[in-house]
């Protein structure tokens, strides 16, 4: 058996050509990075002119607010000051933009919570009742246009199950546990579980799921190395150590998740009720965070999907944080958001963003990195949990979409006026640059002005 250039290849049988190579084992496929010395690979549309890399999406989300006190940034480049929330990101200040003043109109005066949530991916109007109508968000967006290009149109991941149910605002739970819509009145079915979303990015399956995906195409792995240069046999072996490290912690959370259901399916209970850890999800979430991150970055490097979603904790949060010595659970945490404890909790969250980002850096792609033909965005529905502050939402940019998007600035629009300080600026702005033309989008149909 050959690794397969697939190159015009169908995948699927869903039409989806990629221009990454692939290794094929029984049950498992495997697309691997970007390899110089794979013609394929740099294969082009013009005689002579290698194929520009690909342009990535990602949005982190992390909800009820953050601390405001300790959530600034000056300066610029490798001189920008970050305020204590923002030190994690230290390390990468000229691969990012900190934006302040932005807003999400639809999400103010409407109360607190769901409808301040979700739509902060689509700027619509959100309906209250039974009946769930918003709009289709900006990943969704770029999936549309852009999924034909790649096997899975885009991969949309959470590390808390949604909930159910309505707000006493009448808003429905479900746009506080989701933020990736695929139409008005859909939101993406969330991947909570690790187990499911490697087998997913990996096409794992069948009766051998259990069996490492790297045993079954260590044939095929050897064979590309022998062939490759020195260079990409250092990328190769790379890339390989790195799925067998997510595989041997993705391993025991397969059977994890097979227990509980085996639980829920003896209470008479769905298993989506049940609280953690007896839902099978990580006990411990910076495991379940950490993991999930690399599961994007993997799809990112092998161009898997360029288009991701990770809702780092939805609205209204249940989440614990003993390891950062904080009693509170987060949603209640929020209500305090200027104490330190708080501020240890947004510091966490961004941490992840500086992983993600970083994991992403370390990636060699063309004359860049993976990260610097990414945009990686960090949100939240609130400014401040304590007064459900929606006026204003932090925004953190990482990467510079092939060099199309300038880096290591802080941005302010606070006094530039509602009109010109608008998310779905930003997101006409972001989608601009990935060749998603649009007149409009959510409330938008003006791009943010100094982008």
């Amino acid at each position: 058996m050959k690794s397969t250039s697939d190159q015009g290849e169908r995948e699927n049988g869903r039409g989806r050509a990629s221009r990454r190579t692939f290794l094929r084992g029984v049950g498992v496929t495997m697309a691997l990075p970007w390899l110089e010395s794979v013609p394929a690979l740099g294969a082009s549309s013009v005689a002579g002119a290698a194929a520009p890399c690909p342009k990535r999406f990602a949005a982190l989300f992390m909800g009820c607010g953050v601390n405001p006190t300790q959530w600034w940034a000056k300066g610029s480049g490798a001189a920008m000051e970050l305020g204590r929330c923002l030190e994690p990101l230290a390390p990468l200040k000229t691969k990012i933009n900190v934006i302040n003043g932005l807003f999400n109109k639809q999400a103010t005066g409407v109360g607190i919570h769901p409808g301040q949530t979700g739509n902060i991916l689509s700027g619509a109007a959100l309906q209250k009742g039974a009946e769930l109508k918003g709009g289709i968000s900006v990943d969704q967006m770029l999936a549309r246009h852009l999924g034909e290009a790649t096997v899975q149109p885009s991969m949309v991941l959470g590390c808390e199950q949604p909930i159910t149910g309505y707000h006493e605002t009448n808003f429905s739970m479900a746009y506080s546990s989701h933020i990736s819509w695929q139409s008005a009145t859909s939101p993406v079915p969330m991947e909570v579980y690790p187990s499911l979303a490697f087998d997913s990015l990996f096409d794992n399956r069948g009766t051998r799921r259990n069996q490492s995906v790297l045993d079954r195409v260590r044939d095929e792995a050897s064979g590309l190395s022998r062939r490759v240069s020195a260079a990409d046999r250092a990328k190769l072996d790379e890339y390989l150590t790195s799925v067998r490290e997510v595989e041997r912690r993705v391993v025991p959370m397969r059977s994890e998740k097979d227990q509980a259901e085996g639980r829920a399916a003896n209470q008479g209970k769905p298993l989506v009720t049940m609280p953690r850890p007896d839902n099978g999800l990580p006990e411990d979430i910076r495991e379940h965070m950490r993991l999930m991150c690399d599961l994007i970055a993997l799809g990112f490097q092998t161009d898997k999907t360029r288009i991701a979603t990770l809702l780092l904790c939805r609205d209204i949060s249940g989440l614990f944080y003993p390891f950062l010595d904080v009693r509170a659970a987060h949603h209640g945490a929020s209500h305090d958001d200027k104490s330190e404890a708080y501020e240890r909790v947004t510091r966490y969250y961004v941490s992840q963003l500086a992983y993600l980002a970083t994991r992403l850096d370390a990636m060699p792609e063309g004359e860049g990195t993976v990260l610097d033909n990414t945009c990686l965005l960090f949100t939240n529905s609130l400014w401040s949990g304590t007064r459900h502050d929606a006026s204003k939402v932090p925004v953190v940019l990482a990467g510079g979409l092939g060099g199309s998007l300038a880096t290591g600035r802080t941005l302010d629009y606070a006094d530039k006026g509602d009109d010109n300080r608008k998310l779905c600026s930003m997101y006409l702005s972001i989608m601009d640059r990935m060749d998603v033309k649009l007149d409009r989008f959510g409330d938008a149909d003006a791009r943010l002005t100094d982008l």
